[in-house]
């Protein structure tokens, strides 16, 4: 079985935290790294109700999308909201793991969980991004060649998707000559060298430059080496981001406003619809969770319907005037729930049956009821 800091290492490269907003606290937020875990329990809201959940199926750790700690708080005695709630996990040694705007701007992630459930085809990103990347270039002798390439894979270096110790190498010529003071691996001082060498590339985020250099030259026999660090341009190619749009078959805002209350958990406010009930819908824009944000996006997509969460009032009705798409405003609970099936799936593929995987069904919308 894994431990609580495997767990962790993994939905990090599945949701990395550097590709979370400013403004945001992701990752562990309790809980021991070595401890080992055998249930997880998945949330939207790190709540009082799903803490006891937690607890009581004697879970090891409870995931949720929603930080604990978002803002800075000065105490956590049992008095607060919080305090309860951590409290609950640390009496049942249970930790508790952020993924939120990480996961919102991940591939898979909470957005593209709700496109799938809205049933939207050829699904892209309403507003691409994705972390900077470097490229590192770095010239040795062939016998550095496997030991470099390995050591800045460690590091994080030649990660692309769903693959991993990505690198390319070439053989070509290095000439140098060692001065007074030198004391070189290769070569004697005062002669002119020239020598076959392998230039190796890799790529990797631009958060990791400084640990994936530091192992190359730790993996380098040169006294200098010769290397680039370069920084590489946004191709316009991203699969991650803000917001997902996509198409589905030619209906209307009413019928599809009933698709998207028969496919997300039922609550009180239901589907809220602004727009004509009549009007046709081809293309589909959502985010999951409060979009409000993304509205100039959503309307440069061409989309006839952008489904998300707690839009304002003013903020949606002028939007409204701009001939842009409708406007489904949906519960933000329900909308991001819709991504813990996909993660539960994704935790049971990585570790099969040495880790049972709970989907909470607490609902932890604000609305309970309505009159």
């Amino acid at each position: 079985m894994p431990t609580l800091g495997e767990v962790v290492a993994l939905v990090h490269r599945w949701y990395p935290p550097e590709t979370a907003d400013d403004w945001d606290a992701v990752g562990l937020a309790a809980g021991d790294p070595g401890a080992d875990v055998r249930r997880i329990l998945l949330a939207v809201d790190p709540a009082l109700p799903t803490a006891r959940e937690a607890a009581e199926w004697n879970a090891d750790l409870l995931l949720t999308h929603h930080p604990l700690f978002l803002r800075g708080v000065h105490g956590v005695a049992e008095t607060s909201p919080k305090g309860r709630t951590l409290a609950t996990l640390t009496r049942a040694r249970c930790g508790l793991l952020t993924a939120h705007t990480n996961a919102d701007h991940g591939s898979p992630g909470v957005s593209d969980a709700l496109a799938r459930a809205l049933g939207l085809r050829d699904v892209r990103p309403v507003d691409a991004s994705g972390p900077p990347l470097d490229k590192l270039v770095v010239f040795a002798p062939p016998t550095d060649a496997d030991p470099i390439r390995e050591a800045i894979a460690e590091a994080g270096a030649g990660r692309i998707g769903d693959y991993d110790s990505c690198s390319w190498m070439v053989t070509g010529e290095g000439r140098f000559r060692p001065l007074d003071g030198a004391q070189p691996a290769i070569g004697r001082v005062g002669d002119l060298e020239q020598l076959a060498e392998v230039r190796i590339e890799a790529v990797l985020a631009r958060s990791r430059r400084t640990a994936v250099v530091r192992a190359m030259l730790a993996a380098h026999s040169y006294e200098e080496v010769a290397f680039d660090v370069i920084e590489l341009a946004d191709a316009g190619t991203a699969t991650t981001g803000a917001g997902r749009v996509g198409e589905v078959d030619e209906t209307t805002l009413g019928a599809f406003a009933d698709v998207v209350a028969a496919a997300l958990p039922p609550t009180a406010r239901g589907v809220l619809v602004g727009g004509d009930p009549d009007r046709v819908v081809r293309r589909v824009a959502v985010c999951g969770g409060a979009g409000d944000f993304l509205l100039t996006e959503a309307l440069a997509t061409g989309a006839d319907v952008y489904v998300t969460s707690d839009l304002r009032h003013h903020v949606a009705g002028e939007f409204l005037e701009q001939d842009g798409p409708a406007l489904l405003d949906v519960s933000h609970w329900a909308a991001e729930w819709t991504w813990l099936p996909e993660l539960a799936g994704r935790l049971g593929e990585a570790w099969g049956d040495t880790v049972e995987v709970r989907v909470s069904t607490i609902c932890t919308d604000v609305w309970q009821a309505r009159r």
